[in-house]
């Protein structure tokens, strides 16, 4: 059981007695993470972005290209809750698109 801190009461206030947890906290982090195992994340995969005028995109019908940033083969973003996480490549299995992920973006890079 974890021992409570204590201090000197100042000004009529008394403190309260809060356990040390020290680095305790570290060991139920894989049991924590298991509990959020079957939370929904919104995932996006994107090819790449262009900025348009308003009359250019009012012109967009449906044999319009819009070119992007990236070239073809670039690899692409990969979010989660609109937060940078990966870059992969665009394949296709079985006629369906795909991304394999290439690279982990570290959180202080994202």
């Amino acid at each position: 059981m974890a021992e409570s801190t204590t201090t000197t009461a100042v000004g009529g206030l008394s403190p309260v007695g809060l356990p040390d947890f020290g680095s305790a906290g570290t060991a139920g982090t894989a049991s924590a993470i298991g509990l959020l195992s079957d939370v929904s994340l919104q995932v996006r995969i994107e090819l790449g972005r262009t900025k348009m005028l308003v009359e250019d995109v009012l012109k967009l019908n449906a044999d319009s290209v819009v070119e992007l940033d990236k070239a073809a083969g670039d690899p692409v973003d990969i979010y989660v809750n609109g937060r940078r996480i990966a870059r992969g490549e665009v394949l296709v299995l079985n006629e369906n698109f795909c991304v394999r992920v290439s690279e982990i973006i570290e959180a202080i890079d994202a």
